[in-house]
C-alpha cells in the first residue's frame, strides 16, 4: 500500500527534522527525507536518507550556509528510528555538499572547538625539535580558484620562543588535482632557516594529501572543492560509524 508506506515515511521524517532541529543551535531550514516501509522499520533498515538544510548552527560558532546529504542503506536501531531518533547498527556511507560562506569559515577558525582540535606541529630539524603552536588564523579568497591562509604561529626552536605572522596561498582541491601550496611568506621576525622551511614543507606537505581525517566517529574525505565570490562548496565523503550527538561534540578528542 504505497499511501501507507509514504505515510510512515512523512511521520518518519518530520521526528527525525524534529530531534536534530531540537540539537541544533539555530537552523533556518531544515528537510529530511526517509525512504523506507513498516517492515523494514522492525527489521532495523532503512534504504535511504537525505537531508537538506540551511543556516545550520551548532556547537554556537559553527555554520553551514548550505547542506545536502545522502546516504546509501542504513541500519538502525528499529524502536529508536520510530521515534526520529537515528542510531546505527552498521556505519554508513553518506554524500554531502557543504557550502561555507567566508564569514562563517573565519567565524568557526576562531571558535573554542576548533581552537581544541588544534594541534601543535613537532618538527625534526637536524636533530632538533622546533614547536610551531597556531595562535590564530584567517581565511581570504583572493579569486575563484585561490584560497589565502594568514595567521599567526607560535615558534619554538632551541628553547627560544618567538611569534611568527604568516600568509600560505593554495589551490584548492578537486576531482583530478590535490591541494596545491602556491605560496607561503613571513611576515614578523626573522624567518624560517631553509631547513626549518623544508621541514615545514614536508608537514604541510603530508597534511595534505591525506586521504581523509577523521572527526568524532565520522572519517571524512573531501571529493571537491570550488571556490566562489563570497563562499567555498565542498563535496565530501563520509563514513559513518555513529550518528554524533551535541552531547559528544562537546567531548575533548
Amino acid at each position: 500500500m504505497p499511501d501507507k508506506e509514504r505515510l510512515e515515511e512523512h511521520i518518519l521524517s518530520q521526528a527525525a527534522e524534529n530531534t536534530l532541529s531540537n540539537q541544533l543551535d539555530e537552523v533556518e531550514q531544515i528537510d529530511v527525507d526517509v525512504r523506507t516501509d513498516l517492515l523494514k522499520i522492525v527489521q532495523g533498515q532503512v534504504d535511504e536518507v537525505s537531508l537538506t538544510g540551511q543556516g545550520l548552527v551548532f556547537q554556537k560558532d559553527i555554520r553551514v550556509q548550505e547542506i545536502k546529504v545522502k546516504t546509501d542503506s542504513v541500519a538502525v536501531n528499529p524502536l529508536n528510528a520510530i521515534f526520529g531518533q537515528i542510531e546505527l547498527n552498521e556505519p554508513v556511507n553518506a554524500l554531502a555538499r557543504i557550502v561555507m560562506t567566508v564569514a562563517d569559515i573565519n567565524h568557526a577558525l576562531s571558535s573554542d572547538l576548533i581552537r581544541s582540535q588544534s594541534q601543535k606541529w613537532d618538527l625534526n630539524v637536524d636533530g632538533e625539535i622546533v614547536n610551531f603552536n597556531l595562535q590564530e588564523i584567517q581565511v581570504s579568497l583572493p579569486d575563484s580558484d585561490k584560497i589565502e591562509f594568514r595567521g599567526k604561529v607560535l615558534l619554538n626552536e632551541l628553547g627560544n620562543s618567538r611569534l611568527l605572522d604568516f600568509t600560505a596561498r593554495l589551490k584548492p582541491f578537486t576531482h583530478s588535482q590535490p591541494f596545491l601550496l602556491e605560496s607561503f611568506n613571513c611576515h614578523q621576525g626573522d624567518g624560517l632557516s631553509v631547513n626549518l622551511m623544508a621541514a615545514l614543507m614536508q608537514k604541510v606537505k603530508e597534511m595534505l594529501q591525506l586521504p581523509y581525517f577523521e572527526w568524532q566517529n565520522m572519517l571524512l574525505s573531501i571529493k571537491d572543492m570550488k571556490v566562489q565570490a563570497d563562499n567555498i562548496i565542498m563535496l565530501v565523503k563520509a563514513h559513518v560509524k555513529q550518528i554524533p550527538s551535541t552531547d559528544s561534540m562537546l567531548s575533548p578528542q
